[in-house]
């Protein structure tokens, strides 16, 4: 259902047209729609109990939302190919029916994060952020009717929805009101580099926009764009979108001294954070996806270094690269700086900030790869219904416990007893959850501590924040 008027002509947005939250509104690296175009995506999906919530009738049940991946770029309400990926009656069928399940969408590419001065001045810097914040405001207003409570509400996102969610809880300075969440779950915390709307990377990406759509000369640039066919903003945001450097994206949050005032990493540092509570995940193999395997024999780590962040100083290069030297091959090392920069450090940033009001957890059935655990919230992804890994008791204990924290904020507290130990809170004993396999194929669910080397990696990647846009 829609939750915000169509976004057509001044904010533009494409729509699949069958009503529902279309799964792809510009599809990076294809040039043909997934779905018949419309300028209308600001769609929600609901998911209710039914006959499963029968046991709870009388009083409204705690809401998890959820926020699709995908870089910020690709990606919606139904997943990233058009198939129902992201089916919220999965996480209903978790919960045994114990909560209210939405899906929802935002503006991608530069149709959701143009940034640049005229767009300060004219528009909405990180419109995707708001779109993302106004479906929290429509679940608070109208989740009611549809047997939620708005004081439950827990947000969830994947990547780049992971990412979302660290950008709402450190909106508008920690000082969100009144609050849209109580509690928020990251399952690969996505953190690029996040420049200054005024920075020189998103004002050049602000003129290269302005100059393929031949409004370089009108005197105001920004009303061009919004006359322009979006089609042929199309094709820009998908040339753009796929020049990127290897396994980086273009169209990002920006800080935008509103919504979004200061540096993420430095807002986490001071504490100013939304939400009451927070359960974060990783997966073991955050970078391999997003490395060219293929350049094995030829990746130098220096160059990768200067690529993936150019304003980092020679200096901090040459100390990143003594950090990671012992961690293997080139190739090796540069898929754990990608990983850790981007994904598993921002996580434990994000935790920090909670005080030990947080739970951590790390997802390593083999190869653990970013996106793997996906399988497991959303076991309708596969044709058959059942993740990669079927085993009943991991299932129960991985999946069940996201959803017990959903309910209880307390992902200890399913539905019956699993073959997970007592998960701890994150505080200063640095106590994980991993959801792992044995070698025969068992499930082998155990705390382990976080490795000390890993934590000072991370403090090397905080403190260079300002030079890679963290």
């Amino acid at each position: 259902m829609r939750f915000a008027a169509p976004p057509t002509e001044p904010l533009r947005c494409l729509q699949g047209g069958t009503g529902r939250g279309s799964s792809n509104p510009f599809p990076v690296g294809k040039r043909e729609p997934l779905a018949t175009d419309s300028e209308d995506c600001l769609f929600l999906n609901v998911y209710t109990p039914g006959q499963l919530g029968s046991h709870t009738s009388g009083r409204n049940l705690p809401v998890v939302v959820w926020l699709h991946g995908g870089g910020y770029d690709i990606g919606g309400a139904t997943g990233f190919f058009g198939n129902d990926s992201y089916n919220g009656n999965d996480l209903v069928r978790e919960a045994g029916g114990g909560v209210v399940a939405v899906v929802i969408q935002y503006r991608l590419g530069l149709f959701g994060f143009l940034a640049g001065e005229s767009v300060k001045a004219h528009g909405a810097l990180n419109a995707g952020l708001l779109d993302q914040q106004f479906a929290l405001q429509w679940v608070q207003k109208h989740i009611t009717k549809f047997g939620g409570d708005p004081g439950q509400v827990t947000i969830w996102g994947q990547s780049a929805g992971a990412g979302s969610v660290l950008q709402l809880v450190i909106a508008n300075d920690g000082q969100t009101s009144p609050p849209l969440f109580r509690a928020a779950i990251t399952s690969s915390s996505f953190l690029p580099s996040q420049y200054a709307y005024n920075d020189v990377v998103p004002k050049f990406l602000y003129s290269t926009v302005v100059s393929r759509a031949n409004c370089a000369s009108r005197v105001n640039s920004l009303t061009c764009l919004r006359n322009t066919d979006v089609q042929v903003l199309e094709e820009i945001n998908v040339d753009l979108c796929t020049s990127r450097f290897y396994g980086t994206y273009i169209f990002v949050p920006v800080v935008d001294g509103e919504f979004i005032r200061q540096r993420p990493t430095l807002a986490l540092r001071e504490g100013k954070i939304n939400g009451e509570i927070l359960l974060s995940v990783t997966n073991a193999d955050e970078g391999a996806v997003f490395v060219n395997q293929s350049t094995a024999d030829t990746v130098q780590v220096p160059e990768y270094l200067t690529q993936l962040f150019p304003n980092l100083s020679a200096q901090h290069r040459a100390v990143a690269i003594a950090k990671y030297s012992g961690l293997g091959t080139p190739i090796e090392q540069v898929t754990a700086i990608l990983g850790e920069s981007i994904f598993v450090c921002p996580t434990y940033y994000l935790l920090r900030a909670y005080k030990g009001r947080a739970f951590k957890g790390q997802f390593a059935i083999p190869p653990a790869y970013h996106g793997d655990d996906v399988f497991y919230y959303f076991p309708s992804i596969n044709a058959k219904g059942v993740p990669p890994y079927p085993n009943t008791d991991f299932d129960k204990a991985f999946a069940e416990s996201f959803l017990a924290f959903v309910m209880s904020l307390d992902p200890n507290e399913t539905f019956g007893r699993t073959i997970m130990p007592v998960w701890e809170p994150y505080s200063f004993h640095r106590v994980e959850m991993s959801f792992n396999e044995t070698e025969s194929g068992a499930p082998a669910v155990v705390p382990f501590v976080t490795p000390e080397d890993l934590l000072d990696r991370c403090s090397f990647w905080e403190s260079v924040g300002p030079e890679i846009g963290q």
